[in-house]
């Protein structure tokens, strides 16, 4: 199941029904709520300050209902997340799926998922059709640009095995970053014609941006079209080509080659080692990646399979996997598709590194890295640390992700205590601390008081995560709504 970008929610039947549009109320509607995910706040929404949480699962309410039109009820789901999401985004995001009220069985990378969809379906081979599980072994480099996120993955594809070997990506990047290159070429054009600019105004801004979406798409078919802004009783049409789009955005496309150059030398890999491109996400519509991508690796990108719809294959691909390992699911599959992924095995890597906040000689705070980026998961890393003071009381493990040396450079994930110290503990006594991570990139530590022998066990607590109490009232709220 991969979210949307968007929702619009109310309380009120014949406002649903009616459906209060983004143009005529902007306030009312929910933008990117995929790049603020793991965030305390998402905003105002029709004047309520929402949880990124919140908004997700009315979108994934939304795509069980028409699911269920088709298939029946839904309880369980796989939620693909973009490859580069950190252990906060990855909860935030199964909390989303609980407030939807789904039991969520598993977090699965997108990249991932789109492999999983190209390996284990028939798609377009030189000169004829094959199932890429039919190879005796290929290295895939899958490039996925959504709306809001941009991920590049390398995985290694053979029969009924599928290995990641390095992530890169961005979680700031995506088609709105080219809608908003044109709303600004646009806007400017306005401001020097009207002398007024119509991103001042919500409503012109809102409708600015609508146009500008669709000449994107446009542009991705045809060689020109013309985009119409109006502002203060004001209007002006400017005609808009190909090339003029690709030249105010190249900037952008520039940085997904360098991800794609940066996961390669971390791979220790060169272009000649990849057999395939993969493209995956509504945004490799537009022509200029496609011909990026072949410039960069000397091969023709593989678009066979719907770009829009291919995560969510392998995300139902991967559900029938969990199913077969899971007592309580594996009936529910039949013959063909036992045949198809029994013997299906998936390795993942960690697309952070993981660490431990520590204290140099210096007394500076530090990143002590456990688990290094593109460790294969799931995995586990233990070092021991030791205590400041004397008689010190309780002992706080905070957990970081990222690649700087500067504990506060990296992401602060979470942290746990060990309290209840025994008394007149002597300075640098020893703390064994143990970090894991689950193949779904989820995270949990293990701290060790070696001199008493306590040990604390626990999910990290995490700065802007969720409580139980807070995702059941939440889940209340999204009842309430009548999404239809």
């Amino acid at each position: 199941m991969r979210s949307s970008a968007g929702a619009v929610a109310d309380r009120h039947p014949r406002e649903e029904r009616d459906g209060p549009t983004k143009h005529e109320q902007p306030d009312r509607v929910a933008m990117l709520v995929k790049r603020k995910i793991g965030e305390a706040s998402f905003g105002l929404v029709a004047g309520r300050d929402f949880r990124p949480e919140t908004l997700s699962a009315i979108i994934l309410a939304k795509l069980v209902k028409d699911a269920e039109v088709r298939i029946g009820p839904i309880k369980k789901a796989v939620i693909t997340v973009p490859a580069y999401f950190d252990d906060t985004r990855r909860k935030a995001t199964k909390d989303a799926g609980r407030i939807a009220g789904l039991d969520v069985l598993d977090i699965l990378d997108e990249p991932t998922a789109a492999a999983l969809a190209y390996s284990l379906q028939p798609i377009k081979s030189i000169g004829q059709r094959s199932p890429l599980s039919a190879v005796e072994s290929q290295t895939v480099l899958v490039y996925d640009l959504g709306g809001g996120t941009f991920d590049v993955t390398l995985v290694r594809l053979s029969k009924n095995h599928f290995q990641t070997l390095a992530i890169e990506g961005d979680v700031r990047l995506g088609g709105k970053d080219w809608d908003d290159r044109i709303v600004k070429h646009i806007a400017d054009i306005f401001v020097k014609t009207h002398d007024c600019d119509p991103r001042e105004d919500n409503q012109s801004l809102v409708a600015l941006r609508s146009a500008s979406e669709r000449a994107k798409r446009t542009l991705s078919k045809l060689p020109r079209t013309t985009i119409t802004c109006s502002h203060r009783g004001k209007s002006l049409s400017v005609p808009l080509t190909r090339d003029e789009f690709e030249a105010v955005t190249k900037d952008l496309l520039v940085r997904t080659r360098f991800t794609c150059q940066s996961v390669l030398r971390q791979a220790g890999l060169t272009w000649d080692h990849v057999d395939r491109v993969l493209m995956v996400g509504g945004s490799t519509h537009m022509p200029m990646t496609g011909r990026m991508l072949q410039e960069l690796t000397g091969k023709q990108p593989d678009n066979s399979l719907a770009v829009s719809e291919v995560v969510a294959r392998g995300a139902a691909l991967h559900a029938g996997i969990v199913a077969l390992r899971s007592t309580a699911d594996n009936n529910l599959l039949g013959a063909e598709a036992r045949e198809l992924l029994g013997d299906v095995v998936e390795i993942n890597v960690n697309a952070h590194s993981l660490g431990i906040e520590a204290r140099n000689a210096a007394d500076q705070r530090i990143n002590d890295i456990l688990i290094p980026k593109n460790t294969m998961l799931p995995t586990a890393a233990s070092r021991v640390y030791y205590t400041k003071t004397e008689n010190q009381q309780k002992v706080r493990v905070k957990v970081l992700q990222g690649e700087a040396p500067e504990a506060n450079a990296c992401i602060p994930i979470g942290e746990c205590w060990i309290d209840g110290l025994p008394p007149n503990l002597p300075n640098r006594s020893p703390v064994q601390v143990r970090c894991g991570v689950a193949s779904n990139g989820l995270i949990e530590v293990l701290a060790l008081d070696m001199t008493s022998g306590k040990m604390a066990h626990t999910v990290i607590h995490r700065a802007n995560g969720l409580s139980d109490d807070e995702i059941a009232r939440e889940a209340a709220f999204v009842r309430s709504l009548r999404i239809q």
